[in-house]
């Protein structure tokens, strides 16, 4: 369809008079036409080249149309003369069909609007629009019609053009704002009229004495000072307004928080703006100094101008980093630009004049439109992108690409100032590629390769200790040592000191490893590098040589055992070779000093004297990072005996048992059970466990609430002493003050609240956990919850009634119960208080009166027991119980039972219970005589008390309605009948918990809470990518199993639904159910809604900070009764412009533009939560086509949003140099979010987190953490707890809870404290946002190696001197992978990841800079605890490998003797530590302890028997295989990548095809070959060894081999239905015969799963190649040992047997060559031809076996036998050609390999598919089955059964 344009369509505004537009297809209008109905035009789904421009335009013409049709119809039209200006070809994508669309659009809307107006002319009628918009203060909207009322008024007369003239001035007066609105008009708003945020505004906007750009279009005054840094320097308007804002909040925030105040907090204090320097250029700082490099930042002489420089070199700085997008990763790389500008900026500032030059000192790239963009980005990005691109998605080697780290480092050296500023091009730093005329410079200071060597290189002190330790230990054993002390002895001594020859050698060849590994970042070493390495080279290699030649000439003379055979003087002999070891250790003994003083060591790594220097340059390779890094003293004692400890344990029970490198792991597993319960205990971990233990301690809960949660005005400062430190973290307790209850009362109420919207607690458990707060009504001193109370009452008169003694006894008694003791005086108080309000007569009045009078004298003398019988009390109880539902049911009907009710209670109280009784009857008598004469009243009748016959004269009945009133009693009501006890409320597991922790936490040790206004200011970020938003209608209601994740919820989580329902009824909207859903799954939803309880809690603490008692009560009734009132309006706006002021939430939705676009329902949720928290912001990046010339050109911007007018509207717009993401997805999406943030605290969160309002309400106490001093450094990253809150959907869920619960507990507690070894593994750690914002960010993101990302910020924040903490105090939700198939593709790239960053230089510079112990401590924590996983199953391997040589060999057979025995012994003792890891030990022992701690040790140690039964062990040692696959693999050839598994709640069926796939390799192989081995094994030794002998030495590989082959299938729900297993077999057939190819998946096609599966094989290096090639030859020892051991071979041993055997091979490979051959040539069209051949195949093997059997006596038992020969030797061929596919993939011997290949893949799967098939005969197993996988789901009584069979749908 062609477009249809009108000619020249810019030339065509909207004309301003009544004539209709030039293209008007007719001026004549009919009926219908002006029957006009507003329908919007969709202004959401616009081609990416125009949506920018034109979308505003749009989006307020669907908002206005049915105010003024005529307006928006110009607002349409002005949209399509911007597109058609944007894009005049219509060369975009999508562009053309849109024009159409709004063309056809505008003109069918002409005429009709056109009738619709109601001024003279367009001009005025959108002139009167706009005035009206603009008195609404609807700013959006305003600022819309302006532009287009310009473009308007463009073409107008004289009279609307000075109209218009008079609105130029508005011009800025509307945008929109993130959270300043900076704009004129909003200055009025509550968060500007802040004075901290005056002070800021004012001085950003000091602008005096600033010379102005010399661009003539820019010589007007400047705003602020960041617009002038705009104009000189040419920043994006986008990143000037974003920096304005987040400049001017970190000032007011730094000035808030000011001790003491200033003087004047209007006023901008000198303190604010040093801080803010201090932080933002300590690293600058830093820079300059190890370059030897004066900084560039120059002050004034002049007082006055120094603070208005100070904020113009920080907005600089801000202003390069918000516009620097991939170079953010680069902090030193900034570094150098800011160095380069800020000498500009003084020269600017100063008038300065170039030295070089004699001009005046100008910026470089001038002050254009984007300028710093294109000329200072843009160069340096493009090096990144081509680098990046260099790595081909991971396939390339680590040391052919530059990574971000080494164009980062390469400004660590002055090198980087050759490529001057402006910036030299040509400089080999920008070559990618080596040519002519540029070198590309490769890596710098360090090269990544694939080995295992790295793990010697970086760790080399500790493998260097434990060879030596080991060599010891061989000297004491080979002399029968059996006390330290006779190594004194001197020849055992010179012995000893052997070791140093070993020590010699290891040196030399870390050394070599170091030049080795660093030859390929030569060309980046400077000379004092490479001179280093080449003399620690040759002093290596001398002390090499000398110390073996020395000990050697010692040995030979033997002076000391010749001179002094039986003289003690023999022990001070001094040998030649012993004053050679002194002079060798000379050089450890500063090493020794600097160890013992910490602060000297940092102290000589980071200054620049020359001494230092030299010190340094010897003992480390001089690098920015990683100096300076010691603890201190205290923190170095503390893990160093721990350690010493350890190793001593170790040491002692290695000698005498087992000496190996693994066991070191299994006693840090150990001791870290130990010390870290002992920390745990300290610090009150568990302290409260149970909801009675909540209830026992509740009473202390106010007051500890009011020490931790609420602000002191001068906290007290307290000398440490024992006696401190043991009441702070031990004997912790408070009692409750009476001004501790009315701020937790309110507290306590909103958690309660927050319980209840959150479906854990009905209606009733709501109103018996809240605690009353009320001005009304006076009341006890504590009132707390009915859930504390319920039943108490009851029981009270239960005793009283039965009780026989004095008064002092009961009362004594009832007072052992404080809740009781409350019960009752609550309830007396509250019957009085109603009683003064119902009772209005005056003779009740005085009746009721005398009673109270005489219960209270009574109590007061004692006497209460003499004055009254309590046997009534029951039934008085049962009265007033009945009376009570009455009064809160307050019906007019209902009177007379209240009447007749009051009447049984006082004949009760005066007849039954009171003694002296007969007095008030006589006083009721005297009165009514004394009435009837005064009435002149005659009768009979009697009279009754409350049966007045005046209407409504006695009892005030209905009562007043008063919200107060009706609380009161309906909390008498739940008082009395109330029959819950404590331990039953809450019923959800869930709530219980969270109280549980609630409590505990406040007895913790954690810093005292500011007010919100001085608290550090903080944002939270979110990366999303794809993830779920919310669950769909469509998943809500269908599955491919049947059962709708809607059902499953309402199974899973019964009561919350229950709750849901009762909450909503019949209001629950289908919306709801879906947001229900959700907030139980793994969604972004779920995350919102707990990451937005911290503005909620911030407001309620603000309310508090500056609120009475009674100003709390007010504002609570205010709340609850739903008035809101003139007066709290402002309130309300300043509690959230403090919120704004201080918490942020930021989610990176990397996507968001494309689904947007494509109609994802994604965006559409994402704007919906938006919508829900006005306050949450989305960060995006856009990817558009801008038309440069005639073609479209993509460009990237990074875009800030937040929701308007229910749509979502931009903020901020910062054009990006080029794609930002170019390395690991997650990182690079955090990056480009990240300048949206704001605050002095970021705290990264994932999409699957969750959190809790009771959490909120901590946060600003562990930001205070931020200001302790935790040793030397202070905190730059703070390490929070997590609760995994999927545990209860299966078994494999609640492993994998409690492996992670004890690594985010009690592991990282120790990690912490006291090995100082904790990193930042992934979220919800708090980051020092300003350390981090200038030293490369939260996160690196170099491609492969950075896959684990997260920890790497650890790393690098360690590196750069920074402190990583850990807090216990709070916690926040995770979500985990809950199915077998998911947590094995997690622990993968976990694994993957901890692969790569064993090769990492940040961990080889962790491994050099650390002392030893810590160093240990980094080792066994995080590469060595995977490294140790694999030497346990090579172990295995080795053990079964050698006893396979020993039995074929003969040899074990020879040497069946007690010495064999005892050599066995410590293969044996391996074996048996081994099989610790295989029960789980490393994960259990933590697990114990952190249970034992939390939830009590019986019940600990009954969940860990519970484990076992549900067969943990088995997960565990699957999970090893897991580990130790990936690992090994991820080292020798690459392959890490990011696996994807999904965040549902995955409990259904996985086919027997995806776990093949998943698991053949890592598993089913390695299993079977274990099985091969023992069988093998066992074949051969049952003539000369015991089967008892056996078992036990294969027990635990028996269990591990069966493990590997066979969990998935046993943790695969319906995984031995016998439905389901037809299904799976017909499915793995059909996978097995599909052919492969291009875009054929692997999940489709065998050939294409083999194909990727061994891809990165093709990829891998040589050395790789060969080492794999030499595993896969461990094949052949089964054919060589086991063809000697055939009856055919008649005992011949010579090689001509082996060789013989190998044409078996050959025939094999040729018959299935030529049934290949046959296949290709006859199948097709001779296929009868084809199965005759290959049936005399088939004949002629078998006529061969009857041949070879009949001569040369092969037997049956040699076909079983060869079987296990050539079986495992076609594996190791088929392994060793897919190494050397590329060389012979063309051959044709290659189709027959995947033959083979495919029959090995067809044979396995069989053969595991086998016993799965037969099991499921049976029909109790799969019953079996799903009781273990979902015990905890049958515990809760939960329909497991129709879930898992798809038989429950929705309906």
């Amino acid at each position: 369809m062609a477009e249809i344009v009108p000619e020249d369509a810019s030339q065509f505004p909207i004309r301003a008079s009544s004539t209709p537009s030039p293209w008007h297809p007719s001026t004549s209008t009919s009926t219908s036409d002006l029957e006009y109905v507003a329908e919007p035009f969709d202004s959401e789904k616009l081609p990416s080249t125009l949506v920018s421009g034109i979308r505003p335009f749009l989006r307020v013409a669907n908002q206005i149309e049915s105010e003024s049709p005529r307006v928006a119809y110009i607002c349409r039209f002005h949209a399509f003369e911007k597109a058609h200006l944007l894009d005049p070809h219509s060369s975009g994508r999508g562009v053309r069909q849109f024009k159409t669309a709004l063309l056809q659009r505008l003109e069918k809307d002409d005429n009709i609007t056109f009738m619709k107006r109601k001024e003279k002319s367009d001009a005025r009628e959108l002139k009167s629009f706009y005035d009206k918009k603009k008195l609404a203060y609807t700013p959006e909207t305003a600022s819309v019609l302006f532009e287009v009322l310009k473009a308007v008024l463009a073409g107008t007369g004289p009279e609307i053009l000075a109209s218009g003239e008079n609105n130029k001035e508005n011009s800025g007066l509307y945008g929109p704002y993130n959270i300043l609105p900076l704009h004129p008009r909003g200055g009025q708003q509550v968060i500007m009229l802040f004075p901290e945020i005056k002070a800021a505004v004012s001085a950003v906007c000091n602008v005096r004495g600033l010379p102005l750009a010399n661009s003539s279009h820019k010589t007007s005054t400047h705003a602020d000072l960041l617009e002038w840094l705009e104009s000189w320097f040419g920043f994006q308007k986008g990143n000037v307004a974003n920096q304005r804002e987040h400049i001017i909040l970190l000032l007011a925030n730094i000035q808030s928080r000011l001790n003491p105040k200033p003087t004047s907090m209007s006023k901008l204090d000198d303190r604010v703006v040093n801080e803010l320097m201090g932080k933002l250029f300590k690293n600058y700082v830093t820079w300059c100094k190890f370059l030897g490099r004066k900084s560039n930042i120059w002050l004034p002489s002049v007082k006055q101008e120094v603070q208005q420089y100070k904020i113009l070199y920080s907005s600089l700085y801000l202003l390069i980093w918000g516009e620097a997008s991939n170079l953010r990763l680069m902090p030193e790389c900034l570094c150098y630009i800011f160095h380069n500008m800020a000498y500009e900026l003084y020269g600017v500032l100063s008038g300065a004049v170039s030295l070089n030059t004699g001009e005046k000192v100008l910026p470089a790239y001038g002050g254009e439109c984007e300028s710093f963009l294109k000329n200072v980005i843009t160069p340096i990005y493009d090096v990144i992108y081509e680098e990046a691109q260099k790595n081909r998605n991971g396939v390339s080697d680590h040391s052919m690409w530059r990574n971000y780290d080494d164009l980062n480092e390469f400004f660590w050296s002055n090198d980087c100032f050759k490529i001057g500023w402006p910036m030299r091009l040509d400089n080999d730093f920008f070559c990618t590629s080596s040519s002519s005329e540029q070198e590309w410079l490769g890596k710098t200071n360090f090269v990544e390769i694939r080995s295992f060597w790295h793990l010697f290189r970086s760790f080399d002190r500790m493998w260097t200790f434990f060879v030596l330790a080991l060599q010891v230990m061989i000297i004491m054993a080979w002399h029968n040592l059996e006390m330290p002390l006779q190594l004194i002895d001197p020849v055992i001594f010179e012995d000893v000191l052997s070791i140093f020859i070993t020590n010699a050698v290891l040196r030399l060849i870390q050394v070599t490893l170091d030049i080795a590994f660093t030859w390929k970042a030569k060309n980046t070493m400077n000379f004092s590098q490479k001179l280093r390495f080449a003399v620690k080279l040759i002093v290596a290699a001398a002390w090499a040589v000398t110390l073996p030649v020395s000990y050697a000439n010692s040995r030979k003379s033997s002076v000391c055992s010749t001179k002094y055979p039986n003289n003690n003087a023999g022990l001070f002999c001094l040998s030649q070779y012993m004053l050679v070891v002194a002079v060798y250790l000379t050089s450890n003994v500063i090493g020794m000093a600097l160890f013992l003083v910490p602060a000297a060591s940092n102290y000589i790594e980071t200054s620049n004297w020359r001494i230092c220097k030299v010190l340094s340059w010897w003992c480390q390779n001089q690098l920015y990072v990683g100096r300076g890094t010691q603890e201190g003293l205290m923190s170095l004692l503390k893990y160093t005996i721990f350690w010493v400890i350890l190793l001593s344990s170790k040491f002692l029970f290695g000698y005498y048992f087992e000496v190996y490198f693994m066991d070191t792991q299994i006693w840090y597993s150990i001791f870290c059970t130990i010390f870290g319960g002992m920390y745990g205990i300290i610090h009150h971990i568990g302290e409260i466990r149970t909801m009675g233990m909540v209830r026992s301690r509740f009473h202390t809960l106010p007051s500890a609430f009011n020490d931790s949660l609420v602000p002191h005005s001068k906290p007290k400062e307290k000398k440490r002493t024992l006696r401190s430190f043991l009441e702070n973290r031990i004997f912790k307790d408070s009692k409750v003050k009476g001004n501790d209850l009315t701020k937790f009362a309110l507290v306590w109420n909103q958690i309660i609240d927050s319980f209840r919207s959150e479906d854990l607690i009905s209606n009733r458990e709501m109103e018996l956990m809240t605690m009353p707060l009320s001005l009304d009504l006076s009341c006890g001193p504590a009132r707390w919850p009915l859930f504390l109370l319920a039943t108490k009452f009851s029981t009270a008169v239960n005793m009283a009634a039965a009780f026989v003694g004095k008064y002092e006894q009961l009362l004594r008694k009832i007072k052992k119960d404080d809740y009781m003791l409350c019960a009752i005086e609550e309830c007396y108080n509250s019957v009085k208080s109603i009683f003064k309000i119902l009772v209005i007569g005056d003779l009740e009045k005085s009746v009721v009166g005398d009673i109270f009078d005489k219960v209270e004298t009574s109590i007061q003398n004692s006497s209460l027991l003499v004055d009254f019988k309590m046997k009534a009390l029951p039934s008085l109880r049962d009265k007033f119980a009945q009376l009570v539902q009455l009064l809160f049911d307050n019906k007019q009907a209902q009177k007379d039972k209240v009447v007749i009710l009051l009447q049984d209670i006082f004949e009760i109280l005066i007849k039954d219970m009171m003694i002296d009784g007969h007095r008030v009857l006589d006083a009721i008598s005297y009165s009514h005589i004394m009435k009837r004469i005064e009435d002149d009243l005659f009768g009979d009748h009697e009279w009754d008390l409350f049966a007045s016959l005046v209407p409504n004269s006695v009892i005030r009945f209905p009562l007043p309605d008063s919200g107060s009133l009706k609380e009161l009693v309906k909390r008498l009501y739940l008082l009395l009948t109330a029959k819950e006890t404590a331990m039953d409320i809450p019923t959800n597991i869930e709530a219980r918990r969270r109280i549980s922790f609630l409590a505990t936490s406040l007895f913790m040790n954690m810093p005292s809470a500011p007010k919100v206004r001085n608290m550090l200011s903080f944002s939270v970020m979110t990366p999303y990518f794809m993830e779920e938003v919310n669950f769909s209608e469509e998943d809500l209601h269908s599955s491919e199993d049947g059962t709708s994740i809607l059902t499953y919820m309402q199974k899973i989580y019964p009561d919350e639904w229950k709750n849901f329902l009762e909450r909503l009824g019949p209001k629950a909207t289908s919306e709801e159910q879906r947001y229900w859903a959700s907030f139980r799954g793994q969604t972004l939803s779920r995350t919102v809604r707990g990451m937005m309880y911290y503005r909620k809690a911030l407001k309620l603490q603000a309310f508090l900070d500056r609120a009475s008692d009674q100003e709390i009560c007010k504002g609570h009734i205010a709340i609850e009764r739903g008035h809101k009132k003139n007066s709290q309006q402002p309130l309300s706006a300043e509690l959230d412009a403090l919120a704004d002021m201080k918490f942020t939430y930021v989610i990176s939705c990397q996507k968001f533009a494309a689904q947007k676009s494509s109609g994802d329902p994604r965006a559409k949720d994402i704007i919906d939560l938006m919508i829900r928290y006005p306050s949450l912001r989305i960060a995006y990046i856009e990817e558009k086509e801008e038309i440069v010339g005639s073609s479209p050109r993509k460009v990237y911007s990074s875009v800030l949003i937040k929701a308007e007018n229910n749509l979502d509207q931009e903020i901020y717009r910062i054009k990006l140099p080029g794609e930002p993401i170019i390395g690991e997805g997650k990182p690079e999406n955090q990056n480009h979010a990240i300048i949206f943030t704001r605050g002095d605290a970021l705290q990264t969160i994932d999409m699957n987190q969750d959190n809790y309002l009771e959490e909120a309400y901590k946060m600003r106490n562990v930001l205070e953490e931020f200001l302790r001093r935790h040793g030397e450094h202070a905190p730059t990253i703070l390490g929070l707890r997590e609760h995994i809150f999927t545990g209860s959907v299966s078994s494999l869920a609640g492993f994998m809870s409690y492996q992670e619960t004890s690594f985010v507990t009690i592991g990282q507690r120790f990690l912490s404290n006291p090995l100082r070894v904790r990193f930042h593994y992934g979220h919800p750690d708090i980051f020092d946002r300003l350390f981090h914002l200038t030293r490369g960010g939260i996160s690196k993101a170099s491609k492969t190696i950075n896959l684990s990302e997260d920890v790497f910020a650890g790393y690098n924040s360690t590196l750069r001197q920074g402190c990583i903490t850990y807090n216990e105090y709070i916690q926040v939700g995770k979500g985990r992978d809950v199915g077998l198939n998911q947590i094995s593709k997690f622990e993968a790239k976990v694994t993957n990841g901890n692969s790569e960053q064993a090769l990492s230089r940040d961990i080889y510079r962790l491994g050099r800079r650390f002392d030893f112990f810590r160093m240990l401590s980094c080792y066994f924590t995080t590469v060595g605890f995977y490294f140790n996983n694999l030497i346990s199953i090579l172990g295995v391997y080795v053990f079964l490998y050698g006893q396979l040589y020993l039995i074929l060999s003969g040899l074990e057979k020879e040497l069946l003797t007690e010495a064999r025995t005892q050599n066995m012994k410590s293969l044996e003792t391996a074996l048996a530590s081994q099989s610790f890891l295989q029960l789980g030990l490393l994960t259990g022992l933590p697990m114990v302890m952190e249970l034992g701690l939390e939830k009590g040790f019986r019940a600990a140690l009954n969940d860990f028997i519970l484990m076992q039964l549900q067969m943990a062990s088995v997960f565990f040692t699957f999970s090893l295989g897991t580990k130790a696959h990936y690992f090994g693999r991820t080292i020798l050839h690459g392959g890490a990548k990011y696996r994807p598994t999904g965040r549902k709640f995955v409990v259904f069926h996985a086919n027997f095809t995806e776990n093949y796939q998943l698991y053949s390799r890592s598993h089913f192989v390695k299993g079977f070959e274990l099985v091969f081995l023992l069988v093998v094994y066992n074949l051969f030794r049952r003539s000369y060894e015991s089967r008892v002998a056996y078992l036990i030495i294969t027990y635990s590989s028996w269990f591990m081999a069966l493990t590997w082959l066979f969990t998935p299938f046993l943790f695969n729900p319906s995984g031995f239905g016998w439905q389901k297993i037809v299904e799976d077999w017909e499915d793995w057939k059909r996978w097995m015969k599909n052919q492969g190819g291009i875009g054929v998946l692997p999940d489709k096609s065998w050939e294409s799963w083999w194909d990727a599966e061994h891809a990165h094989l093709r990829h891998s290096g040589l050395s790789s190649r060969i080492f794999e090639v030499l595993l896969s030859l461990r094949f052949f020892i089964y054919q060589y040992g086991l063809v000697y051991h055939l009856d055919i071979s008649q005992e011949n041993k010579t090689f001509v047997v082996y060789m013989l055997s190998w044409l078996v091979i050959v025939a094999i490979v040729a018959l299935v060559k030529a049934v290949d051959e046959g296949r290709r040539w006859l199948s097709a069209k001779y296929h009868l031809l084809f199965r005759f051949f290959k049936l005399l195949i088939l004949l002629g093997v078998i006529a061969c076996i009857i041949v070879l059997s009949s001569i040369c006596r092969l037997s049956m038992m040699d076909l079983i036998i060869c079987c296990f020969a050539f079986i495992p030797t076609g594996w190791g061929l088929l392994s060793i050609v897919q190494v050397l596919r590329p060389k012979i993939e063309e051959y044709g011997i290659w189709e027959p390999i995947k033959v083979i290949a495919h029959a090995y893949d067809y044979g396995m799967g069989s053969v595991l598919f086998a016993p799965i098939a037969a099991l499921a005969w049976i029909p109790v197993i799969s019953a079996i089955q799903t009781r273990v996988l979902f015990n905890q789901a049958f515990n809760r009584q939960l329909q497991i059964q129709p879930i898992l069979a798809g038989k429950s749908k929705y309906r």
